[in-house]
Order: C-alpha cells, then sequence, then structure tokens
C-alpha cells in the first residue's frame, strides 16, 4: 500500500520509510509561522516553557496583518509583543508595516514557502501553500510556541481524497469559483481532517494564483491540508521567488484515498456562497432574483493577488460602482500593490469609485476597513461568510470571485461581468 504525496512529506519529516492514515508522528519543521493575533498568545505560552530562545530564528516569520496599521490599543499592544520578540530573538522574517502584506500572500511571494516544506501557522489559511506542493496547515497558538521552541510539531497523518481536475475554466472562472463548488459539492466538513490532493491535466491551465485560492479554502471543506503536484509553473514561482531547495514528492500508483473526484472546469459556471456557510453555493444562473448589496469588498488571503485585481480592473475599467454602494480594494502585498499601481490598476479602482486600502486582513474577519451594519449586505473575495464574520450578527456575506464582486459593485446586486 503506497502513500499519497502529503504522507511521503510528513513521513521525511518523521525520519520514516512509512507512514499511514492515523499514524501519530512527530516531525520536523521547515517554518513556524504567527501574526498579530495569534503570536503574542504564542509568546506567552513561550515563556511559561523556560526555554531560551528560538529553535531557529530564520526558521520563524512573524507577519502582523489582521489589524495592521493598527487600528486601535489594543492592536497596538499586541503588534508591540510581537516586535519586542522578534527583536529580542533576532527573528530574520518579522515583516513591520511598509513591508508586511497579508501573510498567506506574503511568504511565498518572499520564498519562504517552498515544495516539500512542513509549515505550520498559527492561522487556519495556512494551507495556502500546498499550491507549491508543501505540506502546510494551520495549529493553535500553543502547537506554534511549541514549534517556536522545538522546531517540531505532532501530527495525526491524515487520510486524503483526490480530486481529478480535467479541462479548462471558461472565461471569468476563476479558482474561487473551482473551490466554491467543491465545498458546495462535498460540504464544509466533507474532507474532514483530510488531505485535499489536486491531481489531473486541467492543473496545467490554473495560474498560480489560482492555486492559491484553491488550497487556501481548503479548511472552508474541513481539511488539514490542499495541496497541488509540483509542475512547471510552480517550479517557475519558486525559481522566480526562493533562493531556497526544495524537493519534489509524487504520490505513489497504489496510494489509498478515501473517496476520488472528477471536476470538468470547462463546466463550471461563476459561483456564490449565499450566507452563512461556504457551501451555501449557487452559480449565478441558479441565483434568479435581485439580491441588492450594499458592499463589496476585493482582497484577503484568497483574493488579493494580482491576477485577482487584474481581473477586477478589466471588469470595472470604464464603468462607475453603483450609488450608494461602498468598494474597497486591498492589494496583498507592498509588491502586489506597487506593480497594481504601476499598471493603472490602482488608477482604475479609484476613477471607478472605489477606495484602495494598505494591505490588511482588515474586513474579512471583521476587524476593521468595512465592518457591516444591521441588515447590510455584502459580496466579498474573502474565504468565510458564518454569522458576524464581518460585523453585525445580522449582517449577510456573499463569497464570490473577483469578477463577479466587481461586476456586483457595478450592477449593486449580485452580477457576473
Amino acid at each position: 500500500m503506497g502513500m499519497t504525496m502529503t504522507q511521503k512529506i510528513l513521513a521525511a519529516h518523521a525520519g520514516l520509510e512509512k507512514v499511514e492514515a492515523g499514524q501519530l508522528i512527530e516531525a520536523d519543521l521547515d517554518l513556524v509561522l504567527g501574526n498579530d493575533i495569534t503570536s503574542p498568545v504564542a509568546i506567552k505560552e513561550m515563556e511559561k516553557m523556560n526555554v531560551e530562545g528560538v529553535f531557529d530564528k530564520d526558521k520563524i516569520a512573524l507577519v502582523p496583518d489582521h489589524f495592521v496599521p493598527n487600528k486601535d490599543i489594543k492592536s497596538a499592544e499586541h503588534c508591540k509583543c510581537v516586535r519586542e520578540f522578534a527583536y529580542r530573538n533576532e527573528i530574520t522574517n518579522y515583516f513591520e508595516v511598509g513591508e508586511m502584506g497579508i501573510e498567506h500572500a506574503l511568504l511565498p511571494e518572499k520564498g519562504l514557502t517552498v515544495a516539500g516544506d512542513v509549515i505550520i501557522g498559527a492561522d487556519s489559511h495556512t494551507c495556502t501553500y500546498g499550491a507549491l506542493g508543501a505540506f502546510s496547515t494551520g495549529v493553535g497558538s500553543t502547537d506554534m510556541a511549541a514549534g517556536m521552541a522545538t522546531g517540531k510539531a505532532w501530527f495525526k497523518v491524515p487520510g486524503a481524497i483526490k480530486f481529478h481536475l480535467v479541462g479548462k475554466p471558461a472565461p471569468w472562472v476563476s479558482g474561487k469559483d473551482i473551490i466554491l463548488h467543491i465545498i458546495g459539492m462535498i460540504g464544509v466538513d466533507g474532507a474532514l481532517y483530510k488531505s485535499m490532493e489536486f491531481v489531473g491535466e486541467g492543473i496545467r491551465n490554473l495560474t498560480m494564483d489560482d492555486r492559491f485560492t484553491i488550497a487556501n479554502m481548503a479548511i472552508e471543506a474541513g481539511g488539514k491540508n490542499g495541496i497541488f503536484p509540483v509542475d512547471d509553473t510552480a517550479i517557475a514561482y519558486m525559481k522566480e521567488h526562493s533562493q531556497k531547495e526544495y524537493t519534489v514528492y509524487e504520490a505513489d500508483a497504489d496510494a489509498v484515498y478515501d473517496e476520488e473526484y472528477t471536476i470538468d472546469l470547462g463546466a463550471l459556471r461563476p459561483t456564490v456562497a449565499f450566507p452563512h456557510l461556504p457551501e451555501n453555493t449557487k452559480t449565478v444562473d441558479e441565483i434568479g432574483e435581485d439580491i441588492k448589496i450594499d458592499q463589496v469588498v476585493i482582497g484577503s488571503c484568497t483574493n488579493g493577488r494580482l491576477d485577482d485585481l487584474r481581473i477586477a480592473a478589466k471588469v470595472l475599467s470604464g464603468k462607475h460602482v453603483a450609488k450608494g454602494i461602498r468598494c474597497i480594494v486591498i492589494p496583498a502585498t507592498q509588491a502586489i500593490y506597487m506593480q497594481a499601481m504601476e499598471e493603472g490598476l490602482l488608477k482604475t479602482f479609484i476613477e471607478a469609485g472605489a477606495v484602495v486600502s494598505t494591505p490588511t486582513c482588515g474586513p474579512c474577519l471583521g476587524g476593521y476597513m468595512g465592518i457591516l451594519a444591521e441588515g447590510e449586505r455584502c459580496v466579498s473575495t474573502t474565504n468565510r461568510n458564518f454569522v458576524g464574520r464581518m460585523g453585525h450578527v445580522k449582517s449577510e456575506i456573499y463569497l464570490a470571485s473577483p469578477a463577479v464582486a466587481a461586476a456586483s459593485a457595478v450592477a449593486g446586486k449580485i452580477a457576473c461581468p
């Protein structure tokens, strides 16, 4: 009985020839990540351990991004805690305001995540880096503390679900539509503690930004991680962004999967997740009624990358946001912000009546830069639409791609380009 791609990575990092689903292992870590919300808790836990320093100052990344630039005194105190810890321990990869971005867009851009790595992060969307063929998963702050102290973490080896992606997406269908379709199909617990392993010839028709989006939302199906094979597109990305050595792992031909699905990308349509779960999906053709909105958010660790901004700008070019609609655009990193500025995308957004924010998680978690009032509706390119996620418990969030979000901003209701 062979191993899946994820199982091979975990076996190598545990120093074992073979692992199987359900097995408990201790694995070496290549990177430990924390942000301004989760890191202070981990830092306090480290203090209780009475450990001297961190296991490797080059293998820890601290990214203040959720409430940054600080929105209030409490968030400022959290960032101060992280900043002082980073300086005290000479953390190489600490990213201050002006350098930082949304963590899951920033780390691949900075070359800190590559194929074959084992990465933990005290943020549930750490599974993003599976797009590059890494095993990456979210953990609690206590596990982050142990990881920073020892460079190791315990895992229960996950079983796996295989998703065969075939065909080529139609215009305006993106990685966001693909993962929303999958979550709608299997449910928010359909991959509970499983590795979501994506294979098939259709992958060659997906950009890296598409793949990051799909891997990012594996957790929204309950997945332990999402992972893609390492092809020429992934290798080109790593060579452009990273100096790190990478290792390519491939699943065995006789690897065991709990379930297998085939997704015809050419048959998919732009998809929207209705409140209050990512599984409540409808294609734009199935909505059948006018759903008027108050706000649009284009950004986040899911859809704040350059491809996302280009698509949104293409839809908004020469048009204007509908009267009474607030449209907020958030580039995910400073580099993306700069490139968007050089390409004229920011000018397009502003001329269309949108506002452009510095990189931040901000509204995604109900932090700031777009909190919803009672009864308000938002079309958002973020990853969660739980009750109260973006503000008032009686507000509503509709998850969608940048194309649908931009078109909705112009229409004043959920719409497709």
